[in-house]
């Protein structure tokens, strides 16, 4: 039942938990863990003159993130949420997390699926020994509902910014650091383990028939583009975008090519 009222919100609650700008063909972005809407304000400036954009937040940056939950719930909230905001179908835009739920949502919603635009994000699963790693990393926030301390969140910048973007923009990072030590570290946990043993979903990726673009940061310390790549054979519509001087928060680090290669996709595909 928790679940369901969980997904709930989402449609019930869609104009508290989404940015929503522009008109026409809806794109719809999911954001990666630790991060939140806030982080595509550069597409949906990009797309809106065109597009109808809408940014959400995921469950763990709302008051229901202490249930613990998978995937399987993320792309239901994102089933809701397209029809909370009176949507039958959308491109999905998702951003590393945002991108595992949005591969599963195109395989469990296909219809409700236009195209998909995967940033820093992959098919496959993560090694035993990053699951390994991550796990222990999280384990000291189980079931604490206070902030996350500030070390922690100091810590994990190498996982979500590239080498550039720490050395030549240090005040987008502790921005974000400032942010992730105001949030619950039981949000934080179970955002982490709603993916962390996920299932490989390469051999399906064939059944996703519709356009695709892969936007990769070069720099990216957490997914390397390489295990990204092989997601462009397996697509039976795709195409690829490296963004040199990047992390794994591409989108964010680098707007101006991300957005180029967002736009020129949806204006030449859509």
């Amino acid at each position: 039942m928790e679940d369901e009222t969980t997904t709930e919100m989402y449609r019930a609650r869609t104009d508290a938990l989404t940015t929503d700008v522009g008109e026409g063909r809806p794109v719809v972005f999911a954001h990666g863990t630790l991060m939140d809407r806030t982080m595509f304000a550069p597409q949906l400036e990009a797309v809106k003159d065109d597009y109808r954009a809408v940014a959400y937040d995921l469950r763990a940056r709302t008051d229901r993130y202490a249930q613990g939950y998978d995937l399987r719930d993320l792309t239901d909230d994102c089933a809701a949420l397209l029809d909370g905001i009176g949507e039958e179908s959308a491109v999905v835009a998702g951003m590393s997390m945002g991108g595992f739920m949005a591969l599963r949502f195109a395989l469990a919603y296909p219809d409700r699926v236009d195209g998909l635009v995967l940033i820093d994000s992959m098919a496959a699963p993560h090694t035993a020994d990053e699951q390994e790693i991550y796990g222990e990393l999280v384990e000291p926030l189980e079931g604490s509902h206070d902030p996350n301390p500030r070390e922690l969140a100091e810590s994990v910048t190498g996982y979500l910014f590239g080498e550039t973007t720490r050395e030549e923009n240090p005040d987008l990072v502790e921005s974000w650091v400032d942010r992730w030590a105001t949030y619950p570290g039981a949000a934080v946990y179970h955002e982490l383990h709603s993916w962390l043993d996920r299932p490989d979903v390469t051999d399906r990726l064939s059944e996703i028939d519709v356009p695709v673009l892969i936007v990769h940061g070069e720099e990216d310390p957490s997914i390397d583009p390489s295990r990204a790549e092989p997601m462009l054979e397996e697509f039976p519509d795709a195409e690829m975008v490296v963004v040199p001087e990047a992390g794994h928060t591409s989108n964010l680090e680098r707007p101006e090519p991300v957005n180029d290669a967002i736009t020129s996709f949806l204006d030449e595909r859509f």
